[in-house]
């Protein structure tokens, strides 16, 4: 292996590990999926569960 190659094994990882990293949430509270995650204001929810229970959180649909 050449140094660079080497180097770069030791950097601290970024992209999707990012939030592994910081302590973030990895799954929805509700039903567990792992993808489509509504972090913003601490919901933890995926998108679809969001949808469904928005409005009773108190979030309003702008058209």
């Amino acid at each position: 292996m050449s140094e660079s190659e080497t180097e770069g094994e030791h950097e601290e990882p970024t992209g999707e590990n990012a939030a592994k990293r910081t302590g973030a949430q990895e799954a929805c509270q509700r039903c567990g999926r792992e993808q489509g995650l509504v972090g913003k204001y601490d919901i933890w929810l995926c998108r679809q569960c969001f949808r469904e229970i928005a409005r009773g959180m108190g979030f309003e649909k702008y058209n």
